[in-house]
Order: structure tokens, then sequence, then C-alpha cells
């Protein structure tokens, strides 16, 4: 395997000896933690030699000196992804299945600003969820923002179909479309090797390839896309909770300008209002699979926070997170040796996450 570092200088320069003038600058570290997480994935079993997950997001030319075996530069991506996913399948790694998804479908170098990557088509892949993902193309390239979204909406729905969040599609995003007349062909992107989430998100570069209800309707959640998308309409504001004493936090919804709601953690009145207090959990569901609880949600960061770090502008997709991440972490005991001793069941997880959901409706 080549270290990283020797990936980085010989693929990473924007203009290289004999290289095209225009050439898109490299951003094949732009989503540096699937990369990671694949790399380690394909550590376990790597039967094609494939030298390291960096070089299916090359250009061909690149891409074809860390093939391995796999002849057709143009399957490299896939061919890494797949195997990764054989690999987080065999081991019941739910996330790793999750992380070799996106990394699917990630947007390959290619040659200009506007250009696009040719799909795979001499090797049909061994796992149908990989096989059903394209790459994302350029942004600035024709039509790309639709192409782009139904790509991530295909993502979603496969990612749900092994238990993942669907949400999770919209990491796989890349960036604003470049200046097809910029002279540095440098554009909005980013590579970044020892950035180990990627620069991408870290700089805040990644736009979304579709709403959070169009990737919950896409992957059949019509209540959840509702909740969402009647939450990213509402205006949510929070006063400061005062000391010990003094009244609770409270968080005032307004729905439409002669309809205003006001939740309190802990009761729900008939004229909807209820109080929230500071640090309270408001994540109703108490079920817990294999000792597994729905991670708690309180208010904070941009509206609600889950596990303390995760950040919501809604109530609405904060819970349905929770629920999800409750339903990755059961589905992984539930494909673990202990799990199947135990009589554990994925089904019993997706049972578990619609009653989890259901609780917060």
């Amino acid at each position: 395997m080549l270290p990283k570092f020797l990936v980085l200088l010989a693929f990473s320069s924007s203009v290289a000896l004999g290289a095209p003038v225009r050439r898109e600058v490299p951003q094949e570290h732009s989503h540096e933690k699937f990369l990671r997480s694949v790399q380690a994935l394909l550590g376990l079993d790597n039967p094609d030699g494939i030298v390291d997950s960096v070089f299916g997001l090359l250009g061909n030319a690149a891409a074809a000196t860390g093939a391995g075996n796999i002849a057709d530069a143009n399957c490299l991506q896939q061919a890494t992804a797949d195997r990764a996913f054989t690999n987080a399948k065999a081991a019941g790694n739910v996330q790793g299945q999750v992380d070799a998804l996106i990394y699917r479908a990630l947007e390959r170098n290619s040659l200009q600003v506007g250009a696009t990557t040719e799909p795979c088509a001499t090797i049909q892949a061994v796992n149908p969820e990989i096989a059903a993902i394209q790459q994302h193309q350029d942004p600035a390239s024709a039509n790309a923002a639709a192409v782009n979204k139904a790509i991530a909406l295909e993502l979603a729905r496969q990612i749900k179909s092994v238990g993942g969040n669907p949400l999770d599609a919209l990491l796989a995003g890349t960036f604003a479309p470049g200046d097809l007349n910029d002279a540095t062909a440098r554009g909005n992107s980013c590579n970044v090797i020892d950035d180990a989430q990627g620069c991408i998100f870290t700089q805040n570069l990644l736009i979304p390839d579709a709403t959070e209800e169009e990737i919950l309707a896409a992957v059949g959640d019509t209540a959840a896309a509702t909740t969402t998308a009647a939450a990213e309409t509402a205006t949510t504001t929070a006063a400061d909770a005062g000391a010990t004493c003094a009244p609770p936090r409270t968080v005032t919804v307004t729905v439409a300008p002669a309809a205003t709601a006001t939740a309190t953690e802990g009761a729900t009145t008939a004229s909807s209002t209820a109080t929230a207090s500071a640090g309270s959990n408001l994540q109703r569901f108490a079920g817990a699979l294999a000792g597994q609880a729905a991670p708690i949600v309180i208010i904070g960061g941009r509206g609600f926070l889950v596990e303390g770090s995760d950040s919501f502008l809604n109530i609405g997709a904060a819970l349905g997170r929770s629920c999800d991440i409750q339903h990755n972490k059961c589905a992984n005991v539930a494909n673990s040796a202990a799990g199947r001793s135990q009589g554990l069941s994925v089904g019993q997880c997706d049972q578990q996450n619609n009653a989890c959901r259901a609780a917060n409706a």
C-alpha cells in the first residue's frame, strides 16, 4: 500500500507535467472520513489488490496506477465500494455499509471544470445496493443539479435498506458549481488530506442535493417528511433558561401568521402548550432493545441537539435522527454474534424504529 503522503504527492497537484491547462483542481480528499472508513474495510479482505480507496476517485490515468486487478479504471470506484460493502456486511457493520454506499456516490475528479465522468459499464457489482448507485457529477456540468439529486435520492433508499439513516445521503453532495471561465480552474472545491472529517464539511462547502423532506419522501417516510416540511417553514425561538428557581425555557413555534403554538416539555394540552426545561430530554420513546436507548434530544445548537452534537433546526428532524441512531445501534447488535444468540433480528429493530417515530409524532 502506498503511504497517504505519496498518494497526495503523486495525484493532488492541480497542474501536472503534460496535463491539460484547464484540468479540474483535485478534490479526492474532500470527503476524507468516507475514504478512511472504506480503506479500513478494504483492509479486511482485498483480493483485487486495490492500492487505496483514494484511487477510485481520481481521473482514469491516475486511478489505473492503483487499481490492482481492476482493468477498467471507470469501474474502480464501484469495485472499491463493492468490496468494502461486502466486508462490512460480513462483519455485521451497518455504518460500514452506509459509508461504502456514500463513497460510491462521491464525485470523481474529471479532466476539467464542467466535465463528467463515465459510468462503469464492464463490471457488475456483487451487491445490488452498490449497483444501484452512480457517482456524482461535476456541479458545473450540464443538468448536474437534477442528475445529482436523483443520485442522492437513490442513495437514501439504499442506505435505508441496510438500516442506516437515509438523511446521510446528503453527505455525499458536492460543491457549488465552479466558473467555467475561471483561468485557475479552482472553482469551489477543497482537498485537505489531514482533515479527518473532510474539508467539504469542516469548511462548510457542501451544497445539499435535496431537502430533508425530499429525502424522507423518497424513502417512503411520508409522516416524517410532512413533519420536517412543516417545521422547516416554522419560526422557532427559545428564551434562555434562568437560575434553578427561574421559569423553564419555552420554545415558541409560529406555524402561520394567525396560529402560534408553545411547546412545554412534559405535558401537552388542548391548546398545544407545553414547556421544555433547558437540558431536559425531548425524546419520548423509552424502548431499548438490547439495551440500546434512543439518544436524548435537548434544546441547543441551531435549535435542537441529538446526543449533544448533531444540530437540527426543527424538533421533528432531531427526534427522527435520535430514533434512527437507536435503530442503527440496535441493528449492529442484531447482526453480531451476541445479538443472534439472543434471538434479536434487524426486523425487530425496524419495528422499534417505527414505534419510536410514532411516539414522537
